[in-house]
């Protein structure tokens, strides 16, 4: 069934289907949501309620969707009071979702070698982009992962070899090399089989094992904190490749009324300030990084 694309944001009481825990304080949810399901792509949120005592809501990216089964993933980390909430609702229980929002990733044509990072909580939408991915046989995306907490996952010996990736760090997550992407593990925190450094590290290593032509077909995409994509996009213009970021703002609305996201954005007319939950959070990295 072909996918139908729209431009407008569900309000959604959704079902919780299960909640697991991880270490590092993290979790997903998987949620019946089948408005939302049905046109969410990779680096869309939700805007969600919760618990029923705490009105203000909080964004968190969709990891996976299920256009058919009607479902969407989010991956979350306990680190306040809506969070800590969250962590504690059941299967079975409704949660208000306001969503798919945001602007999301668009991959330009003629770039066959994707290079996807993300860095903690960033993590989710180059999961749903690699997946996305997996539609497309002119892509052939490698994914680097990156956490100083367990991952939310069991990492696995990799059976995808990667030219330029150092003996030793074959450490992957079981879903991605299921799914026939190549990808590695990146930490600080000396975790078996990981890559003992930054992602951008591990990216450069990679780049460095690439003929002028394959570089040419790289374009970079990520997901993860600040210092992360600001490393990011100066790696993109040391390699002269595009690049596009999703940003992490705290968010009132989430859906573009109270302009409390706002970042300077460059444009072709100048600088500009631009909503993160509406006009990004995707942004061309060399628009908000220079």
């Amino acid at each position: 069934m072909t996918k139908p694309h729209h431009n407008s944001v569900f309000l959604e009481e959704a079902e919780i289907i299960s909640h697991q825990a991880f270490d590092g304080d993290q979790f997903i949810m998987r949620l019946l949501a089948p408005h939302c399901a049905a046109k969410a792509e990779p680096g869309s949120f939700v805007h969600l309620t919760c618990d029923p005592q705490l009105p203000m809501r909080r964004p968190i990216s969709i990891m996976r969707s299920s256009y058919n089964e009607g479902w969407i993933d989010l991956l979350y980390k306990r680190v306040g009071k809506g969070t800590t909430l969250l962590a504690q609702r059941q299967p079975g229980e409704k949660i208000s979702i306001l969503g798919p929002i945001g602007t999301p990733f668009k991959a330009t044509p003629g770039h066959s070698r994707p290079l996807l990072i993300g860095g903690g909580v960033g993590m989710p939408p180059m999961i749903f982009l690699a997946e996305s991915m997996r539609q497309e046989s002119d892509k052939q995306p490698f994914v680097i992962l990156g956490s100083e907490v367990p991952f939310p996952f069991k990492p696995t010996p990799s059976k995808i070899m990667i030219p330029g990736i150092p003996e030793g760090v074959i450490a992957s997550m079981p879903l991605l090399d299921d799914w026939g992407i190549g990808n590695r593990l990146a930490s600080q925190q000396e975790f078996n089989g990981c890559f003992q450094g930054y992602v951008t590290e591990l990216a450069d290593l990679w780049f460095r094992n690439l003929d002028r032509e394959t570089r040419s077909q790289v374009e970079i995409f990520a997901c993860g904190p600040h210092p992360m994509l600001e490393a990011v996009a100066a790696m993109a213009s040391e390699w002269q490749v595009p690049c596009q970021v999703s940003l992490e703002e705290f968010m009132a609305c989430g859906i573009g009324g109270c302009a409390g996201c706002v970042v300077e954005v460059q444009t072709a007319d100048g600088p500009a300030m631009k909503r993160v939950c509406v006009d990004g959070p995707v942004f061309e990295a060399a628009s908000v990084f220079n």
